[in-house]
């Protein structure tokens, strides 16, 4: 019967749907280890890098040395950057970042400052593109790693600092996803530019760390302190404390980038996972509910046949 055939069609369909699922899940989870595995190696570097710009904070005030990255000016124009990924199916990842960058546009439109956008990912550069109208796009990166790597942080980097350096721009904000465990994530809004020292300073970061158990992947969270030595204080510096703050902080702002280009990375391969594993927790369900019917419709032509047949033979008699 033809219900019968469609019937067993949509319940092979979803079958091969659910083995894609299951497949992309799979191969999101170890995107995710590969994730963790480079904020790991790229630590030893940012702890240093830290490390320096804290002792050199506490022997002279920032305050009064000319870096350009530290100045503080009257604000008229702010660069938003906004991360997405370039693929979809992992929720409602991209949707989440879009919908804060157009908050946060309004906020400061509102409020009479000029807002433009630097845009990393193909979804969230694909949205502006098409209201281009509406938005002033200064920039746009695609087609970056799923699991971002220093080069690429580099090159956002120069950007939004020769923007800020020229004086095109004031303040320089990254709207990113932040990570916080495999089922939850949340857009979040930091200043990159100008620097805080008292951000500079800070001797704790948060890392995470992915865990099995039971066959079910988890993750820790933690603060993990500086764990490089101080600087010796009678250390004396051949250079001057501008050239060492004019070649440092630039190195702190790329790593800075890339930690958030990391926590975002991070955050899409969790939500593609959860998502995936969501859609193959559905295509089992309805796999089943499909049987069910497939069944029932099965014994009713039965059923329908047997009477055709007794009914058939009583009038023969």
């Amino acid at each position: 019967m033809a219900n019968l055939k469609e019937i067993r069609d949509r319940i092979s369909s979803v079958k091969n749907t659910r083995k894609i699922t299951e497949a992309m899940r799979l191969v999101a989870a170890a995107k995710v280890r590969r994730a963790q595995e480079q904020v790991l190696r790229s630590r030893p570097f940012a702890d240093r890098l830290a490390r320096i710009l804290e002792n050199l904070q506490t022997r002279m005030q920032f305050e009064s040395v000319d870096a350009p990255l530290l100045e503080s000016r009257d604000v008229s124009t702010i660069t938003l950057l906004a991360v997405t990924g370039d693929r979809g199916l992992c929720g409602g990842y991209n949707a989440n970042i879009i919908k804060r960058t157009e908050q946060r546009h309004a906020e400061l439109t509102a409020q009479g400052y000029k807002v433009d956008l630097v845009l990393i990912g193909r979804k969230v550069a694909t949205y502006f593109q098409n209201r281009s109208s509406q938005y002033t796009i200064r920039a746009t990166f695609m087609g970056l790693e799923q699991v971002p790597n220093a080069s690429e942080a580099g090159k956002i980097a120069e950007e939004v600092l020769a923007e800020f350096l020229s004086g095109s721009t004031d303040r320089v904000e990254i709207i990113f996803t932040k990570f916080i465990n495999l089922v939850s994530s949340k857009p979040v809004s930091q200043t990159l530019l100008p620097l805080d020292p008292q951000g500079i300073a800070s001797p704790d970061d948060e890392i995470f760390r992915l865990t099995t158990r039971d066959g079910q992947l988890g993750v820790e969270t933690g603060k993990v302190a500086n764990e490089q030595p101080a600087l010796p204080s009678d250390l004396v510096f051949e250079q001057t404390p501008e050239q060492l703050l004019n070649a440092l902080l630039p190195l702190y702002l790329q790593n800075q980038l890339l930690r958030s280009l990391q926590e975002a990375a991070a955050s899409e391969l969790a939500s593609r996972m959860t998502a995936m594993n969501n859609a193959s927790d559905n295509a089992k369900a309805l796999a089943k509910t499909l049987t069910l019917d497939y069944n029932k419709a099965r014994q009713a032509a039965i059923t329908q046949e047997i009477l055709e047949v007794v009914g058939g033979a009583a009038a023969m008699a």
